[in-house]
């Protein structure tokens, strides 16, 4: 179902393109205070990591970046809700945060895309979200949470990680940030996100703060094989982002992102994989 944004005068809050992250950021819905403080602890801890966050809704620029990476061998073809060929996504009713280096290169990136459905619900929507459009795509979905999945509802994915930047446990943070961002945008009842089962088998969904998984999702013909949806409700996501400042961020003498000491190892290490079915292209989801 599409949104009458304008009736709802969600126009007025988009942000200006390219914005430091913090600086894009009013807390419009949820709990202020844990909201405001997650973005500035994570801000923080990623610029001590050389790491500069900033919110954009120029999904063309996604768009370009995911061709460049592409080409290169380091991600996947952007597929479905997150590629503005073909589908209304926008500054209106999307976002994307890209971590920039010291060079002001994107090196990182995770995207949402806010859906409004209050007379349908993810499972009638299952192929419109994958594909972009619903043209009568073939699909199979036995997940019983997805009738449940409605309201106001963020997709989550495009979640990406530069190969030079990986074993940061940057997959950790940047799913979560966009997250926190979109709760203060949005009065969000839940965010889901499309993961191939081999890689919540890996631990993925886990890494980006995923509280449930239901299984299967199959469109036949398409190459990512039988799919979990990971689903988390708004107060679940509150309750992640205190626990993830608490025990991962608060520290200001840690550099949690920064990069690996000789001889040390990561336990998550980010894989590469496809985009759209995983949170939307990366090294994970789509």
């Amino acid at each position: 179902m599409a949104l009458d944004y304008e009736a709802l005068d969600y126009e007025s809050v988009i942000p200006e393109n390219n914005l430091r992250l913090p600086d894009a950021v009013t807390v419009r819905h949820g709990p202020g205070p844990v909201l405001g403080r997650f973005v500035l602890a994570g801000d923080q801890q990623a610029r001590k990591a050389g790491i500069h966050l900033r919110l954009r809704t120029d999904f063309e620029g996604l768009l370009e970046l995911n061709r460049r990476q592409t080409a290169l061998g380091n991600w996947y073809p952007l597929l479905g809700t997150f590629n503005p060929e073909g589908t209304d996504v926008s500054g209106r009713n999307g976002f994307w945060v890209a971590g920039e280096n010291d060079a002001g290169e994107i090196i990182t990136c995770s995207a949402g895309r806010a859906y409004h459905w209050v007379d349908t619900n993810l499972e009638e929507q299952v192929a419109e979200v994958f594909f972009g459009r619903d043209q009568g795509q073939p699909r199979s979905i036995t997940v019983p949470a997805a009738k449940d999945i409605k309201g106001w509802v963020l997709k989550a994915g495009a979640t990406w990680v530069h190969p030079d930047y990986r074993k940061r446990d940057l997959p950790q943070l940047m799913p979560r940030m966009a997250r926190a961002y979109s709760l203060t945008r949005w009065p969000l009842d839940w965010t889901f996100a499309y993961i191939p089962k081999v890689l919540i088998d890996k631990g993925m969904a886990i890494n980006y703060g995923s509280k449930h998984i239901g299984f299967s999702i199959f469109f036949p013909g398409s190459r990512f094989g039988e799919i979990g949806l990971s689903y988390t409700s708004a107060q679940e996501i509150y309750d992640d982002l205190g626990t993830f400042l608490a025990e991962e961020l608060s520290d200001p003498a840690s550099s949690k992102f920064a990069p690996l000491l000789p001889g040390t190892s990561l336990a998550n290490e980010v894989t590469r994989v496809s985009p759209d079915s995983v949170r939307q292209g990366s090294s994970s989801r789509s």
